[in-house]
């Protein structure tokens, strides 16, 4: 029985109970009993939007914790510099192949796409390197514009 089902089991055995006091004791209790009962009812509905609420808080304060904390970059410096390490060997052989078969211009093709794969890596890693700095290029103009 999973969690939902127990609590509906549990309130179908606290609604038959009432019943059955109401059959035993009679009619002037009906007020008394559907008291009682409701007040059962009551109660779960507290837990359940307790939990709920404790649960959204946590949740929110993860996100918030997470949101707080600054994005660091994915890669440590050993990994740039790695990866720097890692192109340059390969670009040894890679240029002995390219430059052997189609001289000066396999020889071009084979070094730009080494640059452009460190280009694409050095983006990844550090966003920064290739965003505008605001304001620098903004006073230049307005220079002019007097």
């Amino acid at each position: 029985m999973t969690g939902m089902d127990a609590r509906d089991a549990d309130l179908k055995k606290d609604l038959d109970a009432t019943l059955r006091a109401r059959r035993e004791l009679g009619e002037e209790y009906d007020s008394a009993l559907v008291d009682s009962f409701l007040e059962k009812v009551d109660q779960r509905i507290d837990i359940a939007v307790d939990r709920r609420v404790r649960r959204q808080l946590a949740e929110q304060q993860v996100t918030a914790v997470r949101g707080a904390r600054s994005p660091r970059t994915t890669d440590s410096w050993g990994e740039r510099f790695g990866f720097a390490i890692v192109s340059l060997v390969l670009a040894m052989p890679l240029s002995a192949i390219g430059g052997g078969i189609a001289r000066l211009p396999g020889l071009l093709v084979v070094w730009i796409g080494i640059v452009g794969v460190n280009l694409i890596q050095a983006a990844r890693s550090t966003p920064e390197l290739f965003h505008r700095r605001p304001g620098r290029d903004d006073r230049r103009e307005d220079r002019w514009k007097d």
